[in-house]
């Protein structure tokens, strides 16, 4: 418990934003016990009633049938569009790009209205010499080695963002963002990742302060199941989580494809997600962000 302590306390001073790629940043600080995604247009927020994105992380040629089985049920959930983060080159087990059933599986998502997302390139960090104690937190208990852009510079962030959404368009698909694993971008990868010119991307930075209950407003629901006692936190948390998010603006829930393989977990998820059946419609980032431009535009 002493360990647990620490991580909420360490995770808790960090804030995550949104950053359009072709236009001005549009960002809203937030904090969190887990690492969590973005949101936008805070001068809009309190426009976006009754939303819920759903997002699936790590989606790759490996865990095609239980994603699929999770899209699946999600849809005999009222939950018919999610957004879909897509590993290039997952733990350097080849191209997803090489696998023409997997691209024309991703296409027919993306045709039905499923958003497809850039999740780094391979997923995957190798240990670095000399690591301060907070690095190995972050990059190796936390994290578990994935944190991949925790540390890149420009250069090689750069190539692979772009490697992946060439990749990506060459066959025919359509990303409309960049997501960096375990949210984790250094400030040079975050620059790259906006001069990619992509529709949005996230970006992880320490605050000091918090300075309004704003903050607290995009926190996303998402589960560690990497050991017994990661799953049992995670259900208890995340139920007083909900608690807490449900008169907000914009609720998020994240899945990995292993919370599939855990029951209680996957009927937790399931049972949030039929609590919120009637309260909010299901989206994606890109049509929630569109639409929330579109109401400002109105207003302003």
């Amino acid at each position: 418990m002493r360990l647990l302590r620490w991580e909420a306390s360490v995770l808790s001073r960090c804030s995550f934003a949104l950053v359009a790629g072709t236009g001005a940043v549009e960002n809203l600080k937030m904090t969190s016990v887990v690492a969590t995604q973005f949101v936008p247009l805070v001068a809009t927020a309190a426009a976006a009633k009754d939303f819920m994105v759903v997002s699936l992380h790590d989606i790759a040629p490996s865990n095609r049938d239980v994603a699929n089985e999770i899209i699946s049920e999600l849809s005999r959930h009222s939950v018919r569009v999610c957004s879909l983060l897509v590993v290039p080159d997952y733990h350097h087990q080849g191209l997803v790009t090489k696998d023409p059933q997997f691209v024309a599986w991703l296409r027919d998502l993306e045709s039905d209205g499923h958003e497809i997302v850039i999740h780094g390139y391979f997923h995957e960090r190798t240990r670095r010499p000399n690591e301060n104690l907070r690095e190995k937190f972050l990059t190796r208990f936390y994290t578990h080695y994935e944190g991949e852009f925790y540390d890149l510079d420009y250069e090689e962030a750069l190539r692979r963002i772009t490697n992946a959404r060439d990749e990506f368009r060459g066959g025919g698909l359509t990303p409309r963002g960049f997501v960096a694993p375990a949210w984790l971008l250094s400030a040079e990868a975050e620059r790259a990742a906006r001069d990619a010119e992509l529709e949005y991307t996230t970006r992880l930075r320490t605050v000091r302060d918090l300075r309004s209950n704003q903050e607290f407003a995009a926190r996303s629901i998402v589960y560690s199941v990497r050991s017994n006692w990661r799953r049992t936190v995670s259900r208890v948390w995340n139920a007083a989580l909900l608690q807490f998010l449900k008169n907000n603006p914009l609720l998020r829930l994240s899945i990995h494809p292993p919370d599939y393989s855990h029951p209680a977990v996957w009927r937790q998820i399931l049972r949030f997600i039929d609590m919120m059946d009637e309260t909010r419609r299901p989206t994606t980032y890109r049509d929630w962000i569109a639409e929330q431009r579109l109401m400002a535009n109105r207003k302003g």
